[in-house]
């Protein structure tokens, strides 16, 4: 786990900001050039990590879960799951 800062919220209480996306089994895989732009991912995501680029959305595997929501309720299929490769060593 990495630690990338605390914040300060509007009531003065620290937030860590810590990147969550080393815990997954699996990770979400992107058609990038299929992507309609039509942000259903973004919404059903439960950890709001579903990042707006120029042509397509994307999930940003630093904090992604792996939880599969946003695969399953694409209309367009254009983003699958797929086993997290692990280093060993």
């Amino acid at each position: 786990m990495k630690y990338t800062g605390d914040f300060e919220a509007p009531i003065g209480i620290k937030l860590l900001i810590v990147q969550t996306g080393e815990w997954r089994s699996f990770r979400p895989v992107s058609k990038r050039e299929k992507c309609s732009k039509c942000g259903t991912c973004w919404l059903y995501c439960p950890t709001q990590c579903i990042r707006v680029y120029e042509t397509y959305l994307a999930p940003d595997l630093e904090f992604c879960k792996g939880c599969g929501i946003c695969a399953y309720e694409c209309p367009s299929q254009v983003i699958t799951m797929v086993e997290e490769e692990r280093e060993i060593g």
